[in-house]
């Protein structure tokens, strides 16, 4: 596929986490789909860690 094939293209979105990215999208007429992700831990370094060393030792 050329770049001016793939810009011709109705435009498909899939949207990781805010919303209103997603109804934006819908309100321009967008085909979008949201999928509710946020980071583990809330993407704090600290609880990542703690995370990390409990499922260590659940595997044992």
């Amino acid at each position: 596929m050329s770049i001016k094939d793939l810009f011709g293209q109705d435009l498909e979105v899939i949207n990781l986490g805010l919303k209103s990215f997603h109804s934006d999208l819908k309100t321009q007429g967008v085909k979008s789909v949201h999928v509710n992700w946020k980071p583990k831990a809330g993407g704090k370094k600290n609880m990542l860690n703690l995370l990390s060393k409990i499922n260590k030792v659940k595997k044992l």
